[in-house]
């Protein structure tokens, strides 16, 4: 998208919220993320107008209930074995903030996957891949042969949804 960028972990709690929904839950930590490092880059109060920290979170819901990343490869199994045959939903929350505004918005992509069989599971998951990506999988990797089917933006799925982080960016000039 032409923007330099610098990478600052925001260490925060990432626990969803008694009763939070996927979408609130996304928002609020992209926020809480960019908010943080922009505090951070503040220092003392005195930030350059010309920061401005991008904050996101992903996450995957089926029926409404969140689906982190996995804690072994026996709950990355249980998380694909859900998925499988079905449709679920990939959440992206994105903040930006700057001296001159916050702004902060979700982007929610339909995914269908293809029945999986438990020797396709286990082989997957023996790959390491779905270890570190909400819902066990990575569209851009070897999952990709068991998703027919992407509603909405296919960025958001891969991790980013571009168009939404460039339209919030828009909305912090001025």
């Amino acid at each position: 998208m032409g923007y330099s960028f610098q990478v600052m972990p925001a260490h925060i709690p990432e626990d969803p919220r008694e009763g939070e929904d996927p979408i609130a839950y996304v928002t609020r930590l992209a926020r809480e993320k960019a908010e943080a490092v922009f505090r951070q880059l503040s220092g003392n109060g005195s930030a350059d107008k010309s920061i401005v920290v991008l904050g996101a979170d992903t996450t995957v819901t089926l029926d409404n209930h969140i689906l982190g990343k996995p804690e072994d490869g026996a709950d990355a199994a249980r998380m694909l074995r859900m998925l499988s045959g079905r449709s679920h939903h990939v959440v992206t929350g994105v903040a930006v903030v700057s001296a001159n505004a916050t702004e902060v918005a979700a982007e929610v992509t339909a995914v269908r996957f293809l029945t999986m069989t438990d020797e396709e599971i286990a082989a997957y998951v023996a790959t390491g891949e779905p270890m570190d990506k909400a819902g066990a999988y990575g569209i851009q990797g070897l999952a990709a042969r068991w998703i027919p089917r992407v509603e909405g933006c296919y960025f958001n799925v891969v991790g980013l949804p571009l168009a939404l982080v460039n339209t919030l960016l828009e909305g912090t000039k001025s």
